[in-house]
């Protein structure tokens, strides 16, 4: 179990072995140890990293007291970003390792999450995949969602009933992706087709839970 915080920062093709790949270039690193969270501490060992340093001055203005004097009683530089990754064995590190983009190979099965493109207010066509109605002239129902189905029982709208409403902006997570190529000296990992997410987008890489 590991993983890495990065930025996407957009798609490219790959050619490999004779093949072309769409992929996803994400920057990827280097993270610090801030933390160090044990099985008796809690439900399962994990480590808090740390992603992008900041100044004291810029990190005075961005982050809250707590949160910087954190940084302050660990000895570590502060970070903007704080995620925590699951490993099997905390023993393993210590505050203050710096992991890079060469914990994962080539060809290697992750997970990929991140916050996906916000499509604002939307249709149920385009929210939903509804069919609509008949794009024949004279049609008058062409892109609505048709009867809701309440009727005199129980003459109410259900919670969780599909309508238009805003759309995307939400936590996704995309699994078994697979790393293409890694680029450690300069901290890029290329994965093989689209992850959610804009350009500059926050990422998380992690081994996949179910390859």
């Amino acid at each position: 179990m590991k993983g890495l915080i990065g930025r996407k920062l957009g798609m490219t093709r790959i050619y490999k072995d004779g093949k072309a790949f769409g992929v996803t270039v994400i920057k990827a690193g280097p993270c610090t140890v801030v933390q160090k969270k044990t099985a008796e501490e809690g439900e399962y060992d994990a480590l808090q990293l740390g992603f992008e340093e900041l100044t004291k001055e810029r990190a005075r203005k961005l982050l809250s007291k707590p949160v910087y004097q954190k940084f302050e009683h660990v000895n570590v530089k502060p970070y903007r970003i704080l995620r925590e990754i699951r490993v099997n064995n905390v023993a393993d590190y210590k505050v203050g390792d710096v992991i890079d983009a060469g914990i994962f190979a080539g060809g290697e099965i992750v997970d990929v999450t991140s916050i996906s493109k916000g499509k604002g207010f939307s249709g149920v066509m385009k929210r939903w995949n509804f069919r609509g109605g008949e794009a024949t002239r004279g049609s008058k129902f062409h892109r609505q969602m048709g009867s809701m189905g309440p009727g005199t029982d129980p003459a109410k709208i259900l919670k969780g009933k599909k309508m238009p409403g805003r759309h995307g902006g939400v936590r996704l997570t995309v699994q078994n992706l697979k790393i293409v190529k890694v680029d450690a000296e300069n901290g890029l990992i290329a994965i093989n087709g689209p992850v959610p997410g804009a350009r500059g987008s926050l990422v998380v890489i992690k081994i996949s839970r179910r390859p």
